[in-house]
Formats: C-alpha cells, structure tokens, sequence
C-alpha cells in the first residue's frame, strides 16, 4: 500500500467513525458539544479549502505570465 492510499483509508475511517458513532444516549449538553466540534471543523476544512483555492489561482496566474 502507497503512503497516499494508507493517509486517505485513515482519514476516511476517522470520518467514518464519526459519522456512525451512535449519538442516541448523548445529553443536550454533549450534543451541543459535539454540534460545536463538528461545526469548527467544518470551518476550519472550508477556511483550509478557501487558501487552497488561492493559492492554486495564484500559481495558475504566475505560470501563465511567462
């Protein structure tokens, strides 16, 4: 297995994890908790995708100027 591949099956096996952990028994409080958690990820992956998206732009424009 590449070392690609193994990042990628752990990286969906977390995501996974979390979106099948069974969240029936959680308080109001723990699922607050866990909305926030969640919520902040998402966050920080879209502000993440967003310098990507940039970045590639800026790359892209640099490139083509020569």
């Amino acid at each position: 297995m590449e070392p690609d591949e193994s990042l990628s099956r752990l990286r969906a096996d977390a995501a996974q994890k979390l979106g099948s952990e069974d969240v029936d028994a959680y308080s109001l409080d723990e699922l607050d908790a866990r909305i926030a958690l969640c919520r902040a990820e998402i966050a920080r992956c879209e502000a993440r995708k967003a310098f990507a998206t940039r970045h590639r732009a800026s790359a892209e424009a640099l490139f083509r100027k020569s």
